[in-house]
């Protein structure tokens, strides 16, 4: 009998495989098979049939940028983003890492580089300052982004990562500054363990039209591990009911792939090819 990962619920139906057009659009977002490497998840996604691949800086550095470049293109796969441009309220911020992941988003041929705003900082309580100095940083960033052909696509998240991870926790917070920009160099990202619990979600789903740079989907489980980081789900694990979501998005313009992002430590430790053969069935089952 073939079960599902991590939880060992019997599939629900056999695995669509390589060439089945309902896997058209699904990528592997990397951080879903953390301890693969870049050579890793490319074999991994021939072997299941899967496309698209959206890479992480880390994973990239430790491959070598030219050689993640060259072993997606060998294989054929487009890559659907590259995570992250990181830290845009720290006091500290680094102009030039950002310039440096807007360049290897490029090489690495995405025009989608995921922007994770960064936190309110240690020891602060200026919630309106950190948003202030975001905006002036997507504002520096912005004309080299622009120049590469690159779109920054700031990504909101759940309200409780505002402290420590992301000042920008609505969709709506995202379009209103992402619209002080051109649409083709700033851009946002829907992710469904952020957004599902929005009541506006819907709305600035279609408010957003082509500003949607890119569409991310885990289940937000329930009760919350003791790190909430790792509170993403497989789909249909969670609470999220997908199919309003994905149909929103896609009625909003939006036709590029859709990312499964899962960040799990029982996922991480399952065996990576079980990994990508249950998200393929749930990506099917759940998601469209």
């Amino acid at each position: 009998m073939t079960v599902d990962v991590p939880g060992g619920r019997p599939a629900a139906l056999p695995t669509p495989g390589p060439g089945d057009p309902r896997l058209a659009r699904l990528s592997l977002n990397q951080w879903t098979t953390r301890k693969w490497s870049v050579a890793d998840a490319v074999a991994g996604c021939e072997r299941a049939g899967i496309a698209s691949i959206g890479l992480w800086r880390e994973k990239v550095a430790q491959y070598g940028l030219e050689a993640s470049a060259r072993t997606v293109r060998a294989a054929g796969l487009r890559v659907s983003s590259l995570c992250r441009a990181f830290g845009f309220t720290a006091p500290d911020f680094d102009l030039d890492d950002a310039r440096r992941a807007v360049d290897e988003a490029a090489t690495l041929g995405t025009d989608c580089l995921v922007v994770v705003a960064g936190g309110i900082g240690s020891g602060s309580r200026d919630l309106a300052g950190a948003r202030a100095r975001l905006a002036d940083r997507i504002g520096e960033l912005e004309p080299h982004a622009r120049a590469a052909g690159v779109r920054l696509a700031l990504e909101p998240l759940h309200p409780m990562y505002c402290a420590d991870r992301a000042v920008l926790s609505t969709l709506k917070q995202a379009l209103d500054l992402a619209e002080r920009w051109p649409v083709e160099s700033v851009g946002v990202v829907v992710d469904t363990f952020h957004l599902w619990w929005d009541p506006e979600v819907f709305a600035q789903i279609a408010r957003a039209g082509d500003r949607i740079a890119g569409y991310q989907v885990c289940d937000f489980l329930v009760p919350l591990p003791p790190d909430p980081l790792l509170g993403r789900g497989m789909m249909g694990d969670g609470v999220i009911d997908f199919r309003p979501l994905t149909a929103a998005v896609e009625a909003a313009g939006y036709r590029g792939d859709i990312e499964v992002e899962i960040f799990n430590a029982d996922v991480w430790a399952a065996d990576g090819d079980q990994v990508l053969a249950t998200l393929i069935r749930r990506f099917v089952t759940e998601v469209r």
